[in-house]
């Protein structure tokens, strides 16, 4: 589930950073495919729950990875509408802080694959590496709203400038769900809350 959303937010940066109308096509398809695992995932923890009667580390586990997996499949959600914002942008001009939110986007991507490395090492401390990131991507999400919020003499419509504000909201939402997961993984370890 996790390479599946993975691939889903790099087919979302292709199709908003390259502009590759094809790489908008494939994520529903992904998105499906992580619905399911997200589905299957959560009902095998439910079941276990409700039948395995779990001690309190087991409990602990499961309940957590549910809330995990939910993280990720927002995250899917997310790369989602970003490869449909792409394609509403496609036939505008790219607008000039278009590198600099691309440079957010490859944080939040960064952060979603280090989270999922200390899912896959159970690795507790990776979550302040993720913190470090996310930071970034906020600083960035602050500054480049402000930049399409007090943009002067628009020509032509604002619509660019309301599908690029929405892309902030997205990439800020995607690393905000990528930092959960890192702290989930950090629960599941010490079974402490940070």
């Amino acid at each position: 589930m996790g390479a599946l959303v993975e691939n889903s937010f790099r087919l979302s940066h292709q199709a908003l950073f390259s502009r590759n109308l094809e790489a908008a096509k494939e994520i529903s398809l992904l998105d499906e495919q992580i619905d399911q695992y997200y589905r299957h995932i959560e009902l095998e923890c439910a079941t276990l729950m409700t039948l395995q009667a779990p001690v309190a580390q087991d409990l602990r586990l499961l309940s957590a990875f549910m809330q995990l997996v939910r993280d990720l499949e927002r995250i899917g959600d997310y790369a989602e509408d970003l490869a449909e914002i792409a394609v509403k942008l496609f036939p505008y001009p790219p607008h000039s802080c278009l590198p600099e939110v691309e440079v957010m986007s490859h944080h939040a991507q960064a952060m979603l694959a280090v989270s999922l490395e200390a899912l896959a090492d159970l690795d507790a401390t990776a979550g302040q590496t993720v913190k470090h990131l996310d930071d970034k991507v906020d600083n960035a999400y602050d500054t480049l709203y402000q930049t399409l919020a007090y943009q002067r003499d628009i020509k032509g419509v604002v619509e660019p400038i309301l599908l690029l504000a929405l892309v902030l909201r997205h990439l800020e939402r995607m690393a905000d769900h990528a930092t959960n997961i890192g702290q989930r993984v950090s629960y599941i370890v010490t079974g402490q809350r940070s």
